[in-house]
């Protein structure tokens, strides 16, 4: 299934395949970057001094970390180059789950190379983290049940960058770059982002699948240079054009809503700002458009080509009275939507969007990225980087267990020992992947009613920690001699 293996409880084997091919001049800071990997994944959320057992170790990972040549694009290098092998199979339809984060530490204590966050109140100071989640798409096999996207295999990043705003000085206001320069909005992270990846290889159907701070000329256009498919919601009420003429033709937003519904289906979605979890009956219609070109310096409306595209619309056409925002999503995509089925097809990819944020959040909440305590940019950026690939076991778990629920428990990745300790612990049989899951979560707070549904990726990230304890506690009592009374 997985190349990796992951391995949610025993990382060693899947952290050296991780960073084998890393760029590092010497093969004594590959074999660091690895352990560093290790302590990320054994100890999530502690510090670097609490997850170093010598002061050794502890000097090596700062000193690793201040490294010129230690850059997350060096880091990751191996690891993305096996995504892109895996990408670049024929026959295969991957997504291309793309976002931004802040990555956010307090102004009391000044860090070299970072810049303004936020709104720049509070004197918070941070960077944008953009990162490119590869997923591989299954072929529709009508198994799926109804309320549930079909899991996917989580491939790995298949891109990250680490953008810092610049702090102006003076007045606030818009004010040119220097001459000879270019100034990098951060808009333009979803573009380079394409740059980055390259073109998509003959026979295989990559889909970038983003939120609204996608909705952007360059960036759409860009997929089709580059030969990537795209499902992007909307942010934009766009002007439209005539496909023929190029004459303007209305307004997207009021055009898609008023197509005929081709059906509905029901979806499960996850808690919102103000809003709990729930399942919800949504209908779907499809409108094909021309999206007018906007302005940009030197080129007014309508001037530059127009971008043809399938719209679809996912919404909530009857929702519940205690509902205050019903569910729209207006989705843009490059692929022609023949019926209802297709249309539910888009919008479940985009419903598989929310790994990517599942991902930053693994980082953020699980690892404690933003509990890092170094001084420079720099050495964030290495320490994050390594984070990442380390973040995406959790999220891997979380869609075996979609994926192969009924499959024996040595598939789920623990070892022999941990699946040992783990019936120990519980007093139960464990025999499948959706029992260790149901276990783990357990262990982190679950209380395996079935009303509760499978555990989230906090409460099992917290049942990993406390299986993690119970392993060491029986590996050191191997080393302890019989208590004599």
């Amino acid at each position: 299934m997985l190349r990796f293996q992951f391995s949610c409880s025993d990382p060693e084997p899947w952290v050296e395949h991780q960073l084998r091919g890393a760029r590092l001049s010497d093969s004594r800071r590959r074999e660091r970057a690895v352990k560093i990997a290790k302590s990320f994944a054994r100890h999530p959320g502690k510090t670097i001094p609490q997850r170093c057992e010598r002061k050794y170790e502890m000097d090596a990972t700062y000193d690793f970390f201040k490294r010129p040549e230690a850059t997350p694009d060096n880091i990751q290098a191996g690891h993305r180059e096996a995504i892109r092998g895996e990408t670049a199979q024929p026959g295969r339809t991957i997504l291309l789950l793309e976002d931004t984060t802040e990555m956010t530490w307090p102004g009391n204590e000044p860090i070299e190379g970072l810049g303004p966050i936020g709104s720049g109140a509070k004197g918070l100071q941070g960077f944008l983290l953009h990162s490119v989640l590869a997923v591989r798409w299954p072929k529709p096999d009508g198994a799926e049940p109804e309320g549930k996207r079909p899991p996917v295999d989580v491939l790995g990043l298949a891109d990250q960058q680490y953008h810092v705003r610049q702090r102006h000085c003076g007045p606030k206001r818009r004010r040119e770059a220097p001459a000879g320069t270019k100034r990098m909005f951060e808009s333009q992270l979803w573009e380079r982002a394409g740059k980055r990846l390259g073109p998509a290889p003959e026979g295989v159907r990559w889909v970038r699948v983003c939120d609204r701070g996608a909705d952007l000329y360059e960036f759409l256009t860009g997929c089709r240079a580059l030969n990537h498919g795209f499902v992007v919601r909307a942010a934009k009420d766009r002007c439209l054009e005539e496909p023929v003429s190029g004459t303007p033709a209305g307004n997207l937003f009021p055009t898609v809503r008023q197509s005929q519904p081709l059906g509905r289906f029901t979806i499960s979605l996850r808690t919102r700002p103000k809003q709990k979890a729930r399942t919800v009956q949504l209908s779907v219609s499809v409108t094909s458009v021309v999206l007018r070109s906007t302005q940009r310096p030197g080129h007014p409306p309508g001037s530059l080509p127009g971008i043809p595209c399938t719209v679809v619309r996912v919404f909530e056409a009857a929702p519940p009275r205690q509902v205050k925002e019903p569910l729209e999503w207006i989705l843009l995509t490059d692929q022609p939507v023949a019926g209802f089925d297709e249309a539910v097809d888009v919008a479940l990819q985009y419903a598989t969007r929310w790994l990517i944020e599942e991902f930053h959040k693994a980082l953020k909440t699980g690892l404690g990225a933003e509990k890092l305590q170094l001084e420079a940019a720099g050495r964030l950026f290495a320490a994050i980087a390594i984070m990442s690939l380390v973040a995406l076991r959790l999220i891997d778990f979380r869609e075996r267990v979609r994926v192969m629920p009924d499959e024996p428990a040595e598939q789920s990745g623990l070892s022999p020992l941990e699946l040992q300790v783990l019936r120990v612990r519980l007093g139960r049989s464990i025999q499948t992947v959706r029992n260790v899951a149901l276990a783990v979560g357990r262990l982190g707070g679950h209380l395996n009613r079935k009303s509760d549904g499978m555990p989230g990726w906090i409460t099992l990230w917290r049942g990993f920690r406390d299986l993690e304890l119970l392993v060491q506690g029986v590996r050191l009592s191997k080393k302890l001699r019989r208590f004599q009374e």
